[in-house]
């Protein structure tokens, strides 16, 4: 993530944007129930905003463009990409903005926010490890995050499922 902006007259807002050459969004899926596919996006953009140099209390606004989904079969990817999954024609974009992003240890938080995966919302509740901040090579200040969570694609409309041989 990198520090963009800061405004604001009363509250210093710093604005952050995610850094999609050092960041990235990967998922894991089960398959057949015996093994487990690993996939990612690869277009993505966020901003966050902050009034604390801890990042409590940030704001977090982030959208993957869900026609980027990579598993490294084609085949699969377009079949991610119809209407028994994503169905990316109509549901375009997966969005997540954020209600509540709780500091619970010193580098560890709670991020909570609403998940909108194909027309649907629900809230969600991610883990979240926060790496420090840096400056780079040419002065831009970067911070570094790890998120992580589950969620049951059945609860936003995703229930495509092919009988298996053993039930």
């Amino acid at each position: 993530m990198e520090k963009i902006m800061n405004t604001q007259a009363k509250v210093r807002t710093t604005q952050w944007s995610i850094d999609p050459l050092h960041s990235e969004v990967l998922f894991k899926i089960k398959h057949l129930v015996i093994s487990t596919v690993t996939g990612s996006f690869t277009k993505f953009e966020g901003i966050v905003n902050s009034t604390e140099n801890d990042f409590e209390n940030a704001q977090i606004n982030f959208t993957i463009d869900v026609s980027s989904i990579h598993t490294g079969q084609e085949q699969r990817d377009a079949h991610l990409k119809n209407s028994d999954f994503f169905e990316i024609e109509t549901y375009p974009n997966i969005l997540f903005q954020s209600t509540s992003f709780i500091k619970t240890g010193e580098s560890q938080y709670i991020l909570t926010g609403d998940l909108t995966l194909k027309g649907v919302t629900k809230q969600i509740t991610l883990d979240v490890e926060f790496g420090g901040t840096e400056k780079d090579q040419y002065g831009n200040t970067k911070a570094g995050f790890e998120v992580s969570g589950m969620i049951n694609r059945k609860d936003f409309g995703i229930n495509w499922s092919k009988a298996l041989d053993n039930g």
